[in-house]
């Protein structure tokens, strides 16, 4: 048996600006995830969980909450933009071009913008990367500017998994 090392994303000095990353995982948002997700965040509006009153309105089914959209598609970039994260500093230009419904698949990808040394730590530096999202059929869903400190290699804390002997 070999131990061979895993995935353990992207650190500071791997970021190019111009890089495109299709993340690898889609996800399809189910009626308990809208439910719970909503319930979770104490949003009362009907439109994510009547259905009933989703039917009223003009989409005729109940929307997945916005923030779910954006919680599942930051989600879906950790593992190529912020595995080695040391802190998010903001979502900037959140856009939400189309609705999102129970039963779509949700697919992403990030565009790396503008990577910087940090000025007052030197174990990480800055990364702004676009992300979007995109439903099953390819339409845009959201898109948003993200910033966050990346470690740089080496800087990282350890997570004290143990390695088993080989």
């Amino acid at each position: 048996m070999v131990l061979k090392a895993s995935w353990e994303g992207r650190y500071f000095e791997d970021f190019e600006v111009g890089d495109v990353y299709p993340h690898a995982l889609g996800r399809t948002l189910t009626q308990n995830d809208n439910i719970w997700f909503t319930l979770m965040t104490q949003n009362t509006a009907a439109l994510h969980f009547d259905q009933h009153y989703a039917a009223q309105t003009e989409f005729k089914r109940p929307l997945v909450n916005s923030c779910l959209t954006l919680a599942l598609v930051t989600g879906q970039s950790v593992s190529d933009v912020s595995q080695n994260v040391f802190a998010n500093l903001g979502w900037d230009e959140v856009r939400l071009p189309s609705p999102v419904f129970e039963g779509d698949t949700i697919y992403s990808r990030s565009e790396v913008l503008e990577i910087r040394e940090s000025r007052s730590r030197p174990d990480v530096g800055v990364v702004t990367v676009r992300t979007e999202g995109h439903n099953q059929d390819g339409v845009l869903v959201i898109a948003f500017r993200r910033t966050l400190l990346v470690y740089r290699r080496g800087r990282k804390p350890q997570t004290g998994r143990p390695h088993p002997a080989v």
